[in-house]
C-alpha cells in the first residue's frame, strides 16, 4: 500500500495534485486555512485538517497532521504584495521545529526561478542564486532551511511562472501599461507538467536534488502574451523594448537530461 502524503496548502496546485495522487491510490492528508473547505477537502477523500502559519508560530493541529506523514509537500507561497508582508522565513522555522519530531522523512519544498534574480543566460540548477526580490530572498532563504538539515531529505522545486486554463498572467497584464522587457523569454509551466513532475518525484523517490520546474520553450514576452491575448479577445499588452538586456532562459536541465522527463502540457494551450 503507498505511504500517507501531507500537503500544506490545498490551494491552487496543492488541490488539484491532491486529486492525481488520490487517483493514484495514495492516502492524502492536507490542510487549508479556511474552516469552510474542511468539508470540501473531506469529500475529495483527503484527511483534512485546518493549519495556519504565521510568523509567532503555528495554529491548529500540527502534531496530528504530520503524524504517519512520509512524504510532505511544503506548498506554501510566500505573501509579500500589497500592505500585509510577512516573514516567511520565521514561518518555515516553526514548521521545520514540528518536522523534526515526526516521522516525516521526505520534504517535498515548493520553491520559484525567482531565486535566481536577474541574471542573463542560460540558467540551470547549477546556477548561483542571486536573488533580487524580496520573495526571491525569503525563498532561497527558506530552501536552506530544509536543504541543510539532517533529519529528512528534501527535494527543492523551481517552478517558473505558474499559468493554467483556469489562471494565466496575461489577463493583469493587458491591464498595465508600459510593460517593459518585452524582447526578454518567459520562463513559465503549466499546472498540469507541475503536478506531473511531483507525482514522478514521489513514485521514484528522486531525493535531495534541485529541479528546474519550467517547460522548455521560451518565447519573448511580446510575443507569448500577444499571442495570449488575441486567443482570449482581449486587448493586447503593450511593451517597451531594452535591447542592452537579453534576460535568462531558465533550462530544466535534471529534468530533460537526467530523469528524461518528457513535458506533456505546452504553456500556449
Amino acid at each position: 500500500m503507498n505511504k500517507t502524503i501531507g500537503i500544506l496548502g490545498c490551494g491552487w496546485l496543492g488541490l488539484p495534485l491532491a486529486k492525481s495522487l488520490i487517483a493514484n491510490n495514495y492516502p492524502i492528508k492536507g490542510t487549508t486555512t479556511s474552516e469552510a473547505k474542511l468539508k470540501r477537502l473531506a469529500e475529495l477523500g483527503i484527511e483534512a485538517s485546518q493549519i495556519v502559519l504565521a510568523e509567532k508560530g503555528i495554529t491548529g493541529p500540527i502534531e496530528g497532521f504530520l503524524e504517519n506523514i512520509e512524504t510532505l509537500i511544503i506548498n506554501v507561497p510566500p505573501k509579500l504584495r500589497g500592505t500585509t508582508k510577512e516573514n516567511y522565513v520565521a514561518k518555515m522555522e516553526h514548521l521545520v521545529q514540528k518536522i523534526e519530531g515526526s516521522a516525516v522523512q521526505h520534504i517535498i519544498f515548493v520553491s520559484s526561478t525567482a531565486v535566481y534574480g536577474e541574471v542573463d543566460g542560460i540558467v540551470t540548477e547549477q546556477t548561483l542564486p542571486a536573488p533580487a526580490t524580496e520573495s526571491g530572498i525569503q525563498l532561497l532563504a527558506s530552501e536552506n532551511i530544509f536543504k541543510n538539515h539532517s533529519s529528512f531529505k528534501t527535494t527543492i522545486i523551481r517552478f517558473g511562472g505558474l499559468l493554467s486554463e483556469d489562471r494565466h498572467p496575461v489577463t493583469m497584464l493587458v491591464k498595465k501599461e508600459g510593460l517593459k522587457n518585452g524582447e526578454m523569454p518567459v520562463n513559465l509551466i503549466h499546472r498540469d507538467d507541475c503536478i506531473r513532475i511531483i507525482e514522478r518525484v514521489i513514485d521514484e523517490n528522486w531525493g535531495a536534488v534541485i529541479i528546474n520546474g519550467v517547460y522548455p520553450e521560451h518565447p519573448t514576452k511580446k510575443e507569448f502574451y500577444t499571442d495570449a491575448a488575441l486567443q482570449r479577445g482581449l486587448n493586447v499588452p503593450d511593451y517597451e523594448y531594452d535591447k542592452t538586456k537579453k534576460g535568462k532562459i531558465i533550462s530544466a536541465d535534471y529534468l530533460l537530461n537526467v530523469k528524461n522527463f518528457k513535458f506533456l502540457t505546452s504553456i500556449k494551450k
